[in-house]
């Protein structure tokens, strides 16, 4: 099939876009203007000021499927206004351009919006499914508007999925990477009190349900976490372990907020999100990597 991605310069990007190309599938990438494209046809955009160039658009012709990754770091750097009016501003947007862009020239593709597990606020010792209610704080508010910006989509009955990723464990990237070097140092250990649940998923397994979301066309929300949520202290336990290192410095939650800000730590580090994947296990997908042991050890060690 025929797929755009926007954000195909970020980590799960570039990976998605080789999983893609490498079954086959025709990859499309939406680029900022000034940006290359490489070998790969693309369409220049511009979600700052809801511009697309129209004659890209008419160049590579319609979409089977378009997978939104498109949005600022929400890691990268305190929270400040500035920067959480970033983290809503480019992803509402993004997706609400984008809609535009579909209804106007692919109107009936499969749009696979990506979303987060933020949407369900840290909910302590709570069972979390996509039938559960909506969270609060500052992120749950940031995915419940991104959603809302990609059901715009669906209001004509074309399929739309919102991705609540949790956790995406590698070792090239995302929280694991910024973690391994003071685990290998044998300076690792629980955040906080070490009793949140975590809800992770290994890189590997991310791409494949997004592969398997877009052969099955599951539509609606879809939770992409492994099948086996973790404690915190238990997370920090196996990493120390893979890498045959000890993790007894444990982070106490006030420092954390002393280097975050409360609002960063208390919603990125120490909120307690026990999320299951209901709608893919219930699909028919299995997971490669679904207990604490195995997601671990394929991220510590470079997925191999």
């Amino acid at each position: 099939m025929r797929v755009a991605l926007t954000g195909s310069s970020g980590l799960i990007g570039r990976s998605l876009v080789g999983a893609l190309e490498a079954r086959g599938d025709e990859v499309v990438v939406f680029v900022r203007p000034n940006s290359p494209a490489g070998h790969r046809a693309a369409v220049r955009w511009n979600p700052d000021v809801g511009d697309v160039n129209e004659d890209d658009l008419r160049r590579v012709g319609n979409f089977d499927a378009v997978i939104n990754l498109a949005g600022a770091g929400i890691g990268d750097r305190r929270w400040s206004s500035t920067i959480r009016r970033a983290i809503l501003r480019s992803r509402v947007d993004a997706t609400s351009l984008l809609v535009r862009v579909l209804r106007d020239h692919s109107g009936g593709a499969h749009l696979v919006n990506a979303s987060a597990i933020g949407w369900y606020g840290s909910r302590g010792e709570e069972r979390l499914e996509e039938t559960s209610m909506a969270g609060s704080g500052f992120l749950a508010d940031v995915c419940q508007q991104w959603e809302r910006a990609a059901a715009a989509h669906a209001i004509d009955g074309s399929p739309t999925t919102y991705l609540r990723t949790g956790i995406v464990l590698c070792a090239e990237g995302g929280s694991l990477a910024k973690q391994l070097p003071l685990f290998k140092l044998g300076l690792g250990g629980p955040l906080g009190g070490g009793e949140q649940w975590m809800s992770a998923v290994t890189l590997a397994d991310h791409l494949r349900a997004v592969l398997w979301i877009l052969d099955h066309e599951l539509i609606g929300p879809v939770n992409v976490t492994s099948p086996q949520p973790s404690r915190n202290r238990d997370f920090s336990r196996a990493v120390a372990a893979t890498l045959r290192r000890p993790a007894f410095v444990r982070v106490p939650a006030v420092a954390l907020h002393l280097a975050l800000g409360r609002e960063m730590a208390d919603e990125l580090v120490l909120a307690s999100q026990r999320v299951v994947p209901t709608r893919l296990s219930d699909s028919g997908f299995v997971f490669e990597h679904d207990s604490l042991e195995a997601m671990v050890g394929w991220a510590v060690h470079g997925g191999v």
